[in-house]
């Protein structure tokens, strides 16, 4: 049976946080859906708050301590990763922000990739498409088309997978798992060709 390696990045504060339940979520969902297609998945979770001071002296000492770096080559030697964050100031969180900036350029390129927020309010669900999307495209990871935002309304809902926000991880978790599906383990996939400006340009102008 095939193999897929999950790493589930989670950014939350509290113990629990919602952004931890729905990271949660949307791994067993994804597991359930790489079951499905005869893939077996294995899941690891980084609650990136308990690294949050070794995510400081990496910025300051420009090295990572042992600890974190032995966690940095597990999330670079995963074949997807789910990445939830909570929403401060109608943004990823600057732990969020903090970890993926001290990753090697170039580690998340190719990566199938799972995205999802969490917030006290429903007017932050815009922080999927307008910060968390643009900063994985710039790192040119292969992102699932759903991403999935958890509001206060979606909590409490006993689980019984008829709720919007089951529905919505259902989809999510099923499109994530169409990637990992097309991705060797182990290994990324080639990323599309850049081609010069000049041959683009050179392309334009022979178009016209």
């Amino acid at each position: 049976m095939e193999a897929r390696r999950i790493t589930v990045l989670t950014a939350g504060l509290g113990v629990p946080s919602s952004s931890r339940l729905l990271a949660d979520r949307l791994a067993a969902a994804a597991q359930s859906s790489l079951s499905a297609a005869g893939i077996t998945a294995t899941v690891e979770v980084v609650e990136l708050r308990e690294h949050a001071v070794e995510i400081a002296n990496n910025f300051v000492t420009g090295f990572a301590a042992p600890r974190l770096a032995e966690m940095i080559a597990r999330v670079e030697a995963s074949d997807g990763v789910i990445a939830v964050s909570p929403v401060f100031s109608a943004s990823y969180s600057g732990l969020f922000k903090s970890f993926i900036d001290i990753l090697a350029p170039g580690s998340l390129e190719g990566k199938a990739v799972l995205l999802g927020a969490t917030a006290g309010t429903d007017r932050h669900q815009m922080v999927l498409d307008f910060a968390m999307r643009p900063l994985f495209t710039y790192l040119r990871a292969r992102i699932a088309a759903t991403a999935v935002f958890a509001g206060p309304q979606d909590w409490g809902n006993g689980g019984d997978g008829g709720s919007p926000l089951s529905r919505r991880v259902a989809r999510a978790a099923a499109e994530f798992a169409g990637l990992l599906q097309s991705t060797e383990p182990g290994r990324k996939p080639s990323p599309p060709e850049s081609l010069p400006f000049e041959q683009m340009l050179a392309g334009i102008s022979a178009g016209h």
